[in-house]
């Protein structure tokens, strides 16, 4: 299935989409609709008490719903269970919330606006820009994250030209480049970040961008100049660029003292928590 994965926003939360091309449909992680209509802090239980309820009243929309992998909070691919716009206007149904009406529209809009993109992309771009400035990032930010989009596109390009099209094994080449340029594994990087589910891309500093673009784009050059073909070829390539950012990283620590790599991040400041007033 022909499909682009994708986070989308809604009053600033993220929802995890795959877009089928074939079918032409949008299909959202479940889960992450019940976090935002419940507020439940345990929506995997939420989902898997509501789905056994279903089933057993002979819910046909709980049987049609489909399983795909999405990057799951620990990085990894997982298989989830998603639904399309139709089966999850019916799972709302089931789940008391003040929100419910509110999200419904929010569904009509992201199936309108994709369909605006189809026939014009550079909608999505600017949706992408909009998305990013209600979030609070400055136009520099949203301008480097932008580019370096662009740049992490043609890489993925020449991956899928060069005969890697899992995705599994986009995020294995990822990760190579990611970790020898920073010194941190994906997961890593996201933990000393304090992130979770969230894109680490939208969570760094210019600076991170700026070097995670030169190593994706010294990667893609240095893969087309050796013709690299298949997973290994291009983890070759991806070291070697990699290299080229780390060893740029690294002369500008020693002239700044700053570290690159570090753990700041956009995430909303956490409240604290209620102190339980002990009976005398």
């Amino acid at each position: 299935m022909p499909e682009e994965n994708t986070i989308k926003i809604f009053e600033q939360k993220q929802v995890r989409s795959i877009w089928d091309q074939e079918k032409e449909k949008w299909f959202f992680a479940i889960v992450d609709v019940i976090t935002i209509l419940t507020e439940s802090n345990n929506p995997q239980v939420y989902w898997r008490v509501l789905k056994k309820r279903m089933l057993s009243e002979g819910n046909e929309t709980v049987t049609n719903c489909n399983g795909l992998k999405m990057q799951a909070p620990d990085g990894k691919m997982r298989m989830t269970d998603v639904a399309d716009t139709e089966q999850l206007l019916r799972l709302i149904q089931s789940i008391p919330s003040p929100k419910a009406e509110p999200f419904k529209q929010w569904l009509a809009k992201v199936g309108y606006d994709r369909m605006q993109e189809i026939s014009d992309p550079e909608q999505g771009l600017n949706r992408a820009r909009e998305n990013w400035q209600k979030l609070g990032r400055s136009e520099k930010w949203i301008q480097q994250r932008m580019s370096g989009q662009e740049t992490r596109n043609k890489l993925t390009d020449y991956w899928k030209q060069s005969g890697v099209i899992k995705s599994d094994e986009f995020s294995f080449l990822t990760n190579i480049i990611h970790q020898e340029w920073t010194g941190l594994s994906v997961k890593q990087h996201k933990n000393l970040k304090n992130l979770t589910s969230q894109n680490i891309r939208d969570h760094m500093s210019e600076a991170e961008l700026i070097f995670t673009a030169l190593a994706e784009l010294s990667t893609r050059q240095i893969a087309e100049a050796e013709k690299a073909k298949g997973l290994n070829q291009n983890a070759t390539a991806g070291k070697k660029g990699g290299k080229i950012a780390k060893d740029a990283r690294i002369a500008l620590e020693e002239k700044t003292g700053k570290k690159v790599v570090n753990s700041e991040n956009f995430l909303p400041p956490s409240k604290p928590k209620k102190k339980l007033n002990k009976k005398k």
